[in-house]
This record gives C-alpha cells, sequence and structure tokens, in this order.
C-alpha cells in the first residue's frame, strides 16, 4: 500500500444484549431479584429505617400490636420487630456472605487446581475434601461453639469451611472433563499460559454450576445459622433472624404472629437466592444472535475491509476473484531458515493402567525445511499425530517421549522447560487441527479468540489486534470478515471455521506450521479451497509445513516431500512425484492401490423390464 493511502478504519463491534438486560427480561429473574435487592438495601439502610434501637425495650409495650411508628408491633420484651428484624437481617445475612466466601475462596480455585492439573495435588485434596464431608456438620458447629464461644461470625467461618467440598467436587469434575477438549489443546497451542487458560477458558464452563450451587449453599448458610440461633447456641444478645424464631416459638401459644415475621423474611431470602440464580444462569448462557437490524448494518460497515497501516498488498493474483492479498511484509529468506524441524529416532510411550509402558512410534526420522510442504501420510492408528503431538509438545496424559531428539528452529524441544515451550508455540510454530468447530471455544466469539493470542504473543494494544485480525479474516479469503469476527462458532459453517484456525495459526507470524488433517471434515469444494489457501499462504510467507494427512490426492496436490508412516515407523521417504508413482515399499503400493481413481467406471444404470413395467 502506497503511504498516503486511505486505510479503512476498523468498525467497531455492536454490544450484543447485555447480561442484565437479559436478566431483566426474564420475569422470575426480575422479580427475584427485585426482592432480594429490597430485602439487601432494608437490612443495609437498618439505622435509618428502624424507628429505635434493636435493644431498647419497654415492658409496658410487650405482645403490643402495631401502632404509629411501629408497623410491626413489640416482641415479648417490649422491643420493636421492625427494628429487631431489619438488624437482624444484618447479622444474618452478613454471616452467610461469610460462610460463602470462605467456601468459595477454598473450593473454587483448589478444585480448578485439582482438575486441570490432576497428579498429587488432586489426590490430596480429594482425600481432605472427603474427610471434611464425613463429618456432621451440626455436631462440629456445637464443638466449635462451645471451643471457640458463641461468636456467630467465628461459626460461620467454621460452616464455610464445611461447605467447601460443595464446591470443589463441583468445580473438579467439570475441569477434568473440560481439560482435554480440543479448544483447550488449541489454547495451550497458541502459547497460553495456564493460568490464563483456566480462567479464561475452564472457569467460564464452570461459572453456571457455581452460581447456582452459591444460591443453595447461601440458603444451607442462612439455615444452619437461624437452626443454631433456634435451639438458642448462637449469642443471645445479638438480634438474627433465628432468634426470633426462638423467642417467637417459646411465646406461639400467646402471640403465634411472632412466627410470621422472621419465617416470612428467611422463605423470601431463600427462594429469591434460587430464583435469581437460575434466571442469571440462563442470561448468562444465552448468547442469542443480533437482531436482523444489528447484523445488517455490519455487513453494510464491513463491505470494505479493514487493512492495517504498513500492510503491503500484493498484486491480484489470477484466480482469487480480484480480491488483493494482503501480507505483513515480506517472508524471511528460505535460506536462512532451512532445517525448521529437524525429528530424529524420535519414540512415543504411554503409561498402561496395570504398569510398564507400550511404545506406539518407533524411531521416526523426519525434516521440514523452510518454504517446503511435507506430508505425512498413513492409514488411521499409524502414529501420525502422536508424532505431530510430540513435536507442538501437546502429548495427551501419560505419553511422553521416550528418546530421540526433536529440534524446532535450531532449539530442542525434548526436556525444554514448558515455560519456554510455550514461548515458541504461536510465534515459531503453530498448528492447525482436523475438527475445526472442536478447536473454537463455544463461549466466545470468533473475534476474542484471534485477539486473544494476540494480544498476549505480540504485546500490542486491543485496538491494534483487532486490526490484524479482520487483516486475517480477509487474507484467508472470508467475504464478511467483521460479520465472522463478531460470530460465535456456531453460527460460522465448518469450512469458515477451519479459515478462522488457520488465521489464528497465521496470528503470530510462525516459521513452521504443523497442520493435522485440516481438511477432513469438509466437502470437496472447501476442501480444495483450504488447499489452495494453505499452498498460498507458504508460498507467500515462506512457511515450513508438516501436513498430517491420510488422503493422498492431498499430498499429490500439495507437497513436495512425502513421509509414509505405518504402525509408528517411517518406512518410505521422497519427493511427491518419486513416492506416487514409484513407490519403494510395499505398504506405499497398497495405499496406493486403495485409491479407486483408476478403477474402472461403472456401466450406466439400465432399468431392469419389472422396473419398466
Amino acid at each position: 500500500m502506497s503511504e498516503g493511502a486511505p486505510i479503512a478504519p476498523a468498525v467497531p463491534a455492536a454490544p450484543r444484549t447485555g447480561t442484565v438486560r437479559r436478566l431483566l427480561r426474564h420475569p422470575l429473574g426480575l422479580a427475584s431479584a427485585a426482592v432480594l435487592a429490597a430485602i439487601v438495601l432494608a437490612v443495609l439502610f437498618a439505622p435509618a429505617l428502624s424507628p429505635a434501637d434493636p435493644g431498647v425495650s419497654s415492658l409496658r409495650d410487650a405482645f403490643g400490636g402495631p401502632s404509629a411508628g411501629h408497623p410491626l408491633g413489640f416482641d415479648s420484651a417490649g422491643r420493636d420487630i421492625l427494628t429487631r428484624l431489619l438488624y437482624g437481617g444484618r447479622n444474618t445475612l452478613g454471616g452467610a456472605v461469610i460462610a460463602l466466601s470462605v467456601a468459595l475462596a477454598l473450593g473454587v480455585p483448589g478444585g480448578l487446581l485439582a482438575g486441570y492439573y490432576g497428579g498429587w495435588f488432586d489426590s490430596a485434596a480429594s482425600w481432605i475434601v472427603n474427610l471434611v464431608m464425613a463429618l456432621p456438620a451440626m455436631v462440629v458447629l456445637l464443638a466449635s461453639r462451645a471451643i471457640l464461644g458463641p461468636t456467630v461470625w467465628v461459626l460461620m467461618v467454621v460452616l464455610g469451611f464445611l461447605v467447601t467440598p460443595a464446591f470443589f467436587r463441583l468445580v473438579r469434575g467439570i475441569v477434568a472433563s473440560v481439560r482435554n477438549e480440543l479448544y483447550v489443546d488449541a489454547a495451550k497451542v497458541s502459547g497460553l499460559r495456564d493460568p490464563r487458560i483456566v480462567v479464561r477458558h475452564v472457569l467460564i464452563v464452570v461459572r453456571a454450576p457455581i452460581i447456582i450451587q452459591v444460591a443453595l449453599v447461601s440458603g444451607i448458610a442462612i439455615g444452619l445459622q437461624a437452626g443454631l440461633e433456634f435451639l438458642g447456641i448462637g449469642s443471645g444478645d445479638t438480634p438474627t433472624w433465628g432468634a426470633m424464631l426462638n423467642e417467637a416459638f417459646k411465646n406461639i401459644q400467646r402471640a403465634p404472629s411472632l412466627m410470621l415475621w422472621p419465617g416470612l423474611a428467611l422463605g423470601l431470602t431463600s427462594g429469591a437466592l434460587v430464583l435469581l440464580a437460575a434466571a442469571l444462569r440462563d442470561a448468562l448462557e444465552d448468547r442469542g444472535t443480533a437482531p436482523a437490524s444489528r447484523r445488517r448494518s455490519r455487513r453494510a460497515a464491513s463491505a470494505t475491509p479493514a487493512i492495517p497501516a504498513g500492510s503491503a498488498v500484493s498484486a491480484v493474483s489470477p484466480g482469487t476473484g480480484g480480491t488483493p492479498q494482503v501480507t505483513n511484509g515480506t517472508p524471511a529468506d528460505a535460506g536462512e531458515r532451512a532445517g525448521l524441524l529437524s525429528v530424529r529416532d524420535l519414540a512415543v510411550s504411554y503409561v498402561l493402567p496395570g504398569g510398564g509402558t507400550r511404545e506406539v512410534v518407533h524411531g521416526v526420522d523426519l525434516d521440514v525445511r523452510a518454504g517446503e510442504i511435507v506430508g505425512l501420510v498413513g492409514e488411521s492408528g499409524s502414529g501420525k499425530t502422536q508424532t505431530a503431538f510430540s513435536i507442538l509438545g501437546i502429548l495427551p496424559e501419560g505419553g511422553r517421549v521416550s528418546r530421540g531428539s526433536v529440534t524446532v528452529g535450531g532449539e530442542e524441544i525434548v526436556g525444554m522447560p514448558e515455560r519456554r515451550h510455550r514461548a515458541l508455540r504461536g510465534s515459531v510454530v503453530a498448528y492447525v487441527p482436523q475438527e475445526p468447530m472442536s478447536n473454537l471455544d463455544p463461549a466466545f466469539t470468533v473475534g476474542s479468540q484471534l485477539v486473544e493470542p494476540m494480544r498476549h504473543k505480540l504485546r500490542i494494544s486491543r485496538a491494534e489486534a483487532v486490526r490484524r485480525a479482520l487483516d486475517l479474516l480477509s487474507q484467508v479469503e472470508i467475504a464478511d470478515p467483521r460479520r465472522t469476527f463478531d460470530s460465535y462458532p456456531h453460527e460460522i459453517s465448518g469450512g469458515m471455521a477451519q479459515r478462522v484456525l488457520i488465521a489464528g495459526a497465521m496470528s503470530c507470524d510462525p516459521e513452521l506450521l504443523v497442520a493435522d488433517e485440516p481438511t477432513t471434515a469438509l466437502d470437496v469444494m472447501v476442501q480444495a479451497e483450504v488447499l489452495g489457501l494453505l499452498r498460498r499462504l507458504q508460498r507467500e510467507r515462506g512457511l515450513g509445513v508438516l501436513l498430517v494427512t491420510h488422503n493422498l490426492g492431498v499430498v499429490a496436490d500439495l507437497c513436495d516431500r512425502v513421509a509414509v508412516m505405518r504402525q509408528g515407523r517411517i518406512v518410505e521417504t521422497g519427493t511427491a512425484e518419486q513416492v506416487l508413482h514409484a513407490p519403494r515399499d510395499p505398504y506405499t503400493r497398497k495405499l496406493l492401490g486403495a485409491v479407486l481413481d483408476d478403477a474402472p467406471a461403472r456401466r450406466p444404470w439400465q432399468p431392469s423390464n419389472a422396473e419398466v413395467v
């Protein structure tokens, strides 16, 4: 682009309907939020709303009914019921907040770490949690009261510790099932650190169950605290709803209405908590698409794709429909980056459940040079993906490189500290996985998932990352970059999702691209488009590409050299022309014989006599 040429500004993303707005449109959510807000505000402003001090009593007013300035009447000691109710709410709800805070502070981080990392921490934490769950809560609270005194706040801290397992087990179970999801692996390959992955991609999965659990635990904390006070175990001089119930029960024959107000406060608070939590969970999980008018405005705004300043626009290539290709500078000299990947005597082993190990990859040798596409082919189960995962350092749990050497960009990967290995992912080696829809986090928009790695790896501002993301989407030949940027994964097609993953892989300008079956789930037309896109990006950027595939047609169309793999071993290596036209190994000839392109065509269909009749 020439200096001074106009640059199309990045159109700001139109905000989606907010969570608060969706919550307020929910009938139960609005009603429960209003009730809970009224209760909380009333107890917070108790000094301003109370007609008297909660400790002031007048025996002549005992059991007195409603009067001017005392709308709820008086209790058995002549104290104002409204005042006791408001101040009692401060102590009851405050105690529940303390118990809930302790449980959240211990249970949620512990569950995240145990579920994500497993290992010794998971075993130790699970043992402690099982021990705590075996303790009878009421007995422990009674013992704590005898040892620590009748202070409500201390008992609520103990209660918070006792209900911690509810959060730990919930979070750990969900995280353990999510940590092996493909989009978590994709986040690792993009170079994100584990804390960032846990907070952004894992914690969001457990937020809805945590919200429901918060409501349930809050109700339990309020109920247990009220139960202790009802039994007379709490501090008798502090007004609480449980203490009010205790007093009302003693005088139920004379003034049964005293039971109404604290019981109503407890019931309304617990019910409002549960209903509000359910409505908030629905609001958080409901991501409806933008209104039609907003979508139309996005399409109109994105008619001219954003191009960041300083980008170089290549000449229009034949077959691109007249669309200029945007490149971020010129590719590095291939000679300077020769030997991007070198694999020598690679062996991958897995720990067996009954003990011992099993080797699934045996002595693999492989090279990829700059500007070269190397195909790694073989039938399913031959060890192709295990080899690719070894290069990326993302072998599944139980797998390890048992021997050999893997160098990427001149650096040894085997035995490299995870922190350094993470720094190479995204910037030196990138990954394009198969199953594109499974490798995009359904909780975030496409744009968010493209922007995050660039901000983390390249240390650029959000605005610059957005411009680069829109540029990348344009480079991978997505017709409407802005609309795709603002969409969630379920709102785009499989072919478009694969293009998004390619854009993400190229976002931090890597030198080596590992593509694992990038066209498996796509139809023939989209396959051809994606393959052409990979070839163009490889040519423009001087990339080295390791293409893992079982499709010999893809190899013939795209690869410069081919390595044939069988049962964890490389059985033949050579140029694509040599391997496809003059294979040396019997297994390679068997693979080529399975291709039906040279099979005789079937005869045209002719109806039988019965069908003619």
